[in-house]
């Protein structure tokens, strides 16, 4: 009788099929969004290969030493401390998991201590300029002409975009969206009679945003009078903003037009979450109380909300050099 060996696989594979595991966990059992899972795992399959660049193959083979190593590197390449925080939870969470699976007898990413936060201030536009990105571009006479096909038929799909793109911005700057969000809103999800978006935003939680003035008025007429004209070809499913091929638009294209028509008001680099700080800092130069901004933007903690905080202060010093009598000496 021939006796049996048992064959082990390749340590790399092992530590690989580690994280395969652990991002379907992250998927099913967790709920994460596409998104997140996405991001941890472009983060750990580059952080595996440092690992096996340092020829670390087994999971117990890491140490704390190597894991700090990594997060240098990272430092030293120029990433941002919010981008190093984000692989550091990546990380931690990578190595429970392997422990709880028992995949490994150690936790090495044990308490790794996060880098601070950037106390950079968030990226804002005027209201000046907000006006004039929502207005100038879609002034009339700037809407765009149809085009003939080849068989005489005229095609409105470019005016469908322009409506589009209009309405993109006012939901962008007008409920403080995140990118995310306006590319996964369903027809279900607007409430126009209510006046009431249904945003799914981190961590598939839900909230309720108004949505009113302008911002309402640029969607009803996309919806009631455009979107078919992108429905007509394509796979769209219920989504609410499509592509010219008639498919869900992706985020990359929302960057793109908010960019393009930052340019085209003299913006440079505009970006749509720029639109959304200048969404929370106009509220709250507006008097809008701060747990209000929170719930509309969909943060967990009140303690990022006030980061915007830091910007309305600014807006109170000038208020207040303006309008204090005493504000100035000699005068």
């Amino acid at each position: 009788m021939r006796s049996c060996r048992l064959i082990r696989l390749p340590a790399e594979v092992r530590l690989r099929r580690a994280l395969e595991e652990y991002l379907s966990f992250l998927s099913v059992e967790r709920g994460s969004s596409k998104n997140t899972v996405d991001a941890y795992a472009r983060d750990l399959r580059h952080y595996l290969g440092f690992l096996e660049g340092r020829a670390i193959s087994e999971p117990d083979g890491v140490s704390r030493p190597d894991i700090e190593a990594y997060l240098a590197s990272l430092g030293e390449s120029g990433h941002a401390p919010s981008s190093i925080r984000r692989v550091v939870s990546a990380i931690r969470g990578f190595h429970r998991f392997m422990l709880l699976e028992r995949l490994c007898d150690s936790h090495p990413a044990a308490n790794l201590v996060l880098p601070k936060r950037s106390e950079r201030l968030p990226d804002v536009i005027s209201r000046k300029e907000a006006f004039e990105l929502l207005d100038a571009p879609f002034a009339q006479g700037k809407e765009p002409r149809p085009q003939a096909r080849k068989d005489g038929v005229l095609d409105y799909r470019g005016v469908a975009c322009f409506y589009r793109d209009k309405a993109i911005l006012e939901l962008l700057y007008g409920c403080g969206l995140r990118v995310s969000e306006l590319c996964g809103l369903d027809l279900r999800d607007v409430c126009l009679d209510e006046e009431m978006l249904r945003v799914v935003g981190k961590g598939s939680k839900e909230r309720l945003v108004p949505i009113l003035g302008t911002a309402k008025d640029a969607l009803t007429n996309y919806l009631d009078a455009w979107r078919a004209t992108l429905a007509a070809r394509g796979s769209h499913g219920p989504a609410v903003f499509l592509s010219v091929r008639g498919s869900r638009i992706t985020r990359q294209a929302v960057h793109a037009l908010v960019e393009r028509y930052g340019r085209y008001v003299g913006i440079k680099g505009l970006h749509p979450h720029s639109l959304r700080h200048s969404f929370a800092t106009h509220l709250l130069e507006g008097g809008a109380d701060l747990r209000l901004v929170q719930e509309l933007l969909g943060h967990a903690s009140v303690v990022t909300t006030q980061l915007y905080t830091h910007v309305d202060r600014t807006h109170i010093r000038m208020v207040y050099l303006e309008a204090h009598p005493r504000a100035h000496p000699g005068r």
